[in-house]
């Protein structure tokens, strides 16, 4: 048996363990430590360390690759705990370990596997960090390793490195189409609109929501025969805006637009900007995708990198390559690299493909945690809450290992009130502009959305236009450009709650969203649980392994 521990320092850090192929552990860092993105796993491997299992291999994954210090910190940490030796396996690895997740939890015998990443694997030049991986495309097959045929870097100096760099990267993968010819990659060119509204590049989800308030269809290109045209943007806005720590690319000679305060007087300037990088990026990543698959002949494809989280651009590869077979990693973006490192480790010592996970609640939790307080109830009063236009969190056994809210940690809300979006905002503290997703019986997926050929959409992974009339029937879900993030539920306590709120009021639809407020994790534990209900204006918790309600009276 061949068991592997592999974590990552990145943000968004996790720890995962495989034995023999079959992950027996993953633990995202944030939700045990409480800080959001957290990129060092110490509490996520105490809690492994504690659970007695015993790795014959332990994995240290990093992009960067440029840190001994830290590097040293955990060889004797894993020295002293696990009494073994720490395996640095970062050198280039960042993307292979996003494609390897992606395609060994896909259940292909063969795709094309397309990464496309804010900030993948340094490249250096005589110790210096020149470059990093921005897209990557890999041939996978379940009887070979995985192959890249395609890499794009990024520039991270001046443009008297680009040879140096694309010969270096061929000497690395010898069969492979190496480009760099801009400093910026996809989603750093997506960022610039994210930068304007004053966010951490990590929210592009935000931007991804306001670019919907704009209408406009034809914008100025910003990219150039397939690469980022430079002459368009600025990095290192430090020192001309000390109050944000943490701002990435912004548009060239826009850096006095930047703000935090889109409001209903500004917000068409930003929306604009932020409508122009959802368009021009989503076009750049078809090209990459239409190119590779009719140069590969492969029609399955599997979408990874952080950008795999853009539920629009998701849309519109499948209306655009309607002949393809997609599949969308739920943990698309780092939380995935230290399951994606061990996957790829377990096919390198044995030469057997891993085991695919069977959902997305294979978060470590402890199940023997126990609740003091609240009383017993039913899903029979949690409907009634929600027809009474209550607020009602959820908490069931292990969490999503994802981003995404899939009814393990959820709010839940009335979709067909129309002010669902402002009260559910007021809630968790977030933008006015952000859209909520929805749940729906899967049954009745087609009946509500084109479902571009699918008939189903567990995950989130996807953003649907609505048909004729439903912004009506489900105004509390539909954003403003007529489309719904939706997932769709056949078993399990949210089908039988959506049951039976449809028998109830002939609506199949919930909305929900995660649980947790702006900024915060997602609730890891029932004391978090309970913590995150007190701090809010929730009007209800009910954990559904216990049948137990925590409701505020008013």
């Amino acid at each position: 048996m061949t068991n592997i521990l592999a974590f990552n320092i990145t943000h968004d850090s996790s720890v995962s363990y495989l034995e023999d192929g079959v992950v027996k552990f993953f633990c995202k860092e944030e939700r045990v430590s409480g800080v959001n993105r957290d990129s060092h796993p110490f509490k996520s491997l105490d809690i492994f360390n504690s659970l007695g299992y015993n790795p014959d291999h332990i994995l240290y994954l990093t992009p960067s690759n440029s840190e001994p210090n830290i590097y040293h910190t955990y060889e004797n940490y894993i020295r002293k705990f696990f009494n073994k030796n720490l395996e640095n396996y970062s050198n280039l690895n960042h993307h292979s370990c996003h494609a390897s997740l992606a395609f060994y939890n896909s259940g292909y015998e063969e795709a094309v596997i397309v990464v496309i990443d804010r900030n993948g694997s340094i490249c250096f030049i005589d110790d210096k960090p020149v470059a990093r991986e921005a897209e990557s495309i890999y041939i996978g097959n379940r009887k070979k390793s995985l192959q890249p045929i395609y890499k794009n870097f990024y520039l991270e100096s001046d443009e008297s490195f680009r040879s140096d760099i694309e010969r270096k990267i061929r000497n690395y993968y010898p069969y492979c189409d190496v480009y760099s010819r801009s400093s910026y990659g996809i989603t750093t060119v997506y960022e610039a609109a994210t930068t304007l509204i004053g966010q951490n590049p990590l929210d592009n989800g935000k931007t991804m929501g306001l670019s919907s308030y704009c209408s406009e269809k034809n914008f100025d290109e910003l990219f150039y025969n397939g690469f980022a045209d430079s002459k368009f943007f600025v990095k290192d806005l430090m020192h001309s805006h000390p109050q944000f720590s943490d701002l990435g690319t912004c548009f060239f000679g826009e850096q006095e637009n930047i703000t935090r305060d889109v409001n209903i007087e500004n917000y068409p300037y930003y929306a604009k900007r932020a409508k122009q990088v959802q368009t021009k990026t989503q076009i750049e990543s078809l090209n990459l995708i239409k190119k590779y698959t009719e140069k590969s002949g492969i029609k399955n494809v599997c979408i990874v990198g952080g950008y795999g989280l853009n539920v629009i651009a998701n849309n519109f590869y499948l209306k655009n390559l309607p002949d393809i077979d997609f599949y969308f990693e739920p943990c698309s973006d780092d939380t995935g690299v230290s399951l994606g490192g061990a996957m790829m480790k377990h096919y390198e010592l044995t030469g057997n493909c891993p085991s695919r996970m069977k959902d997305n609640f294979y978060h470590y939790y402890n199940h023997d945690e126990s609740i003091q307080g609240g009383r017993k109830s039913s899903i029979d009063e949690i409907c009634d809450l929600l027809i009474d236009q209550k607020s009602v969190a959820i908490f069931e056994g292990s969490p999503e290992s994802g981003p995404r809210a899939l009814g393990h940690r959820s709010i839940l809300f009335d979709s067909r009130n129309i002010d669902a979006k402002n009260i559910v905002n007021k809630i968790k503290k977030r933008e006015w502009y952000r859209p909520f997703a929805g749940i729906i019986l899967q049954e009745d997926f087609e009946e509500y959305f084109h479902t571009e050929g699918l008939q189903k959409s567990e995950y989130m992974t996807i953003s649907f236009d609505v048909k004729d009339n439903v912004k009506n029937i489900l105004p509390g879900i539909i954003h403003i450009d007529n489309t719904c993030r939706i997932q769709t539920v056949s078993d399990g306590f949210l089908y039988k709650l959506l049951k039976l709120f449809k028998s109830k009021t002939q609506c199949p639809a919930l909305l929900n969203t995660s649980f947790n407020l702006a900024g915060k994790p997602l609730v890891q534990t029932k004391q978090n649980a309970i913590d995150t209900f007190n701090d809010s204006c929730l009007d209800a918790l009910f954990f559904i392994d216990d049948n137990i309600m925590y409701k505020k009276t008013k």
